[in-house]
């Protein structure tokens, strides 16, 4: 029960904080916008004099709303909710979405604004479809460099969460010994023939699907085995589940996470580095997450 209320906890805090985030990215963005348009003052808003900036104010407010209504149009219409979990390609992905659909918005409204509000003294603010095709292209390049930035920001910020989770990681398998060899650690794998490869899993490197068949390697005598089996990956991964040291890191391949020297890590591409043959193992991005937790168990 205090575990369960620990995760309920640890989940709330990551909502919060993802949550609060979001708002202040959102405060930010349209605070660049205000900021623009205080700078070059379109729309006729140098007519205004000091009342300009009550209305930049109520436009900076309006955005702030707009992009709330964007991101639940997001959440719920496009079925991309704010994740600050699923990596920078993600979150990029997500703000180009945002930005394509906030975009044509906010100019609609800043339209309509100028429309009702700032028309009696600039007659040329009256709806039109010219007018919207100017604000629309001002928000556009605000967007556009504001989007840069966020862009810029969050690679940084998850290239260097990525250094640090890689290294943390390689330090978890460097706590690990060197496993002892014992020859009651063996599995006899069968394919679909009458062939056989009896695994001694301490030597166990890897396994490679190589078309209808799969490539068994082992370190034995200071020297690199393989051997082939005519059988499919799943069959193997299914004789080899009561070994929770040995994971499937990508369709092709399966590793003894004990026989890792390494892990590296660049841009969301991770691959595993074996002892004695130093072979770089893809692991994909479905099968990420449960080799980062094996790694941890190991």
């Amino acid at each position: 029960m205090l575990r369960g209320c620990k995760c309920l906890m640890q989940l709330s805090n990551s909502m919060i904080k993802g949550f609060n985030e979001t708002i202040t990215t959102r405060i930010i963005s349209a605070t660049f916008v205000a900021l623009a348009l205080a700078v070059f003052k379109p729309f006729g808003l140098d007519a205004w004099q000091w009342q300009a900036y009550v209305h930049l104010l109520a436009i900076l407010m309006m955005g702030l709303m707009v992009c709330m209504l964007t991101d639940g149009i997001l959440k719920y219409i496009v079925r991309m909710p704010t994740s600050y979990d699923k990596g920078v390609d993600y979150i990029i992905c997500r703000n180009f979405w945002f930005q394509i659909i906030n975009t044509p918005l906010v100019a609609l409204v800043i339209c309509l604004y100028r429309h009702f509000v700032l028309s009696d003294r600039v007659e040329s603010n009256r709806l039109s479809v010219v007018n919207f095709l100017e604000t629309l292209v001002i928000i556009a390049f605000c967007s556009f460099a504001i989007g840069l930035y966020w862009r810029f920001k969050f690679r940084s910020r998850y290239l260097a969460a990525e250094l640090e989770e890689t290294r943390l990681l390689n330090e978890q398998l460097q706590a690990k010994k060197e496993p002892e060899v014992s020859l009651s650690d063996t599995i006899v794998l069968t394919g679909t023939t009458s062939e056989t490869i009896t695994l001694h899993i301490p030597s166990f490197l890897y396994i490679e699907a190589v078309g209808n068949y799969v490539k068994v390697y082992q370190w034995r005598d200071d020297a690199l085995h393989t051997d082939m089996l005519r059988a499919t990956m799943k069959q193997v991964e299914d004789d080899l589940q009561g070994y929770p040291a040995i994971v499937r890191c990508h369709r092709a391949f399966m590793v003894n996470l004990q026989q890792v020297e390494k892990v590296l890590a660049k841009s969301g591409i991770m691959r595993l580095v074996i002892r004695h043959t130093h072979d770089a193992l893809p692991v994909s991005r479905s099968n990420m997450a449960g080799v980062k937790e094996a790694i941890k168990g190991v």
